[in-house]
């Protein structure tokens, strides 16, 4: 079930992607905005640096090798997810319209149904993700 639903949310945050691209919404066109988007990138990277060569599951599967609790995952317990809202949500505001929120809220959709779900397997996995997530952020420091 869960794997199922993270499947279908991973085709949420594409089309979401997509919808944005397709509309040439995809990148922010205010200096505040793009800044958002650099560092989203930034954080995207040092996200997939920290958790290494593991392989992307689009079914939530957590991967072999244990809990990855450093670097960006100190902080966040999702900072891959993080970066995609925070890139999608700066151009889908920049941007003023409601095609490109409509679109950010099909990602976010997508994102937080995944996220829920691969909290559940990482619960299953490792029984130290309980104690990680009781002191670790989802997505926004210090408040979610």
């Amino acid at each position: 079930m869960f794997k199922r639903g993270s499947v279908i949310a991973f085709a949420l945050m594409v089309a979401g992607l997509v919808w944005l691209i397709a509309r040439r919404e995809v990148i922010a066109v205010s200096a505040p905005a793009l800044a958002v988007q650099v560092a989203a990138m930034v954080l995207m990277i040092a996200a997939r640096i920290t958790f290494g060569r593991r392989s992307f599951h689009a079914a939530a599967n957590p991967t072999a090798g244990g809990l990855v609790t450093t670097g960006p995952y100190r902080w966040l317990r999702h900072p891959i997810y993080a970066a995609i809202l925070y890139f999608i949500w700066s151009t889908a505001l920049d941007h003023h319209s409601a095609q490109a929120i409509a679109a950010a809220l099909v990602v976010t959709g997508g994102a937080v149904v995944r996220m829920l779900a691969e909290e559940t397997l990482l619960l299953q996995t490792y029984p130290e993700y309980a104690g990680y997530r009781s002191r670790t952020a989802r997505v926004i420091p210090f408040l979610l």
